[in-house]
């Protein structure tokens, strides 16, 4: 998986793809649950938007998936994301890449 990491809204975030439909968001999410043992704690889906929240190594970080923005990982608490969170989705992308 080739990732981009930014950090526009005051967070780290990793985005998985850009221009992409719902198939590749629920592809990322399968990944993150059989490769990574990822158990999404919370799910919200709307028409052209996901959140799915999850716990990785402690942190709260959230799957998103938006019809103009595509799929990406960013702390929960993405506007007072303390660096921990921020080093965890960093941790995540690197991983994400070699599987």
């Amino acid at each position: 998986m080739d990732l981009t990491l930014r950090n526009d809204f005051g967070c780290t975030e990793a985005v998985i793809a850009e221009n992409c439909g719902f198939d590749k968001f629920y592809k990322v999410a399968d990944l993150l649950a059989e490769k990574i043992k990822i158990k999404f704690t919370n799910k919200i889906d709307d028409s052209d938007t996901s959140y799915w929240d999850f716990i990785f190594k402690g942190h709260k970080l959230t799957l998103h998936y938006n019809i103009y923005d595509g799929v990406s990982i960013f702390p929960r608490n993405w506007k007072d994301a303390p660096r921990k969170d921020n080093e965890a989705v960093t941790e995540l992308a690197r991983i994400l890449e070699t599987v």
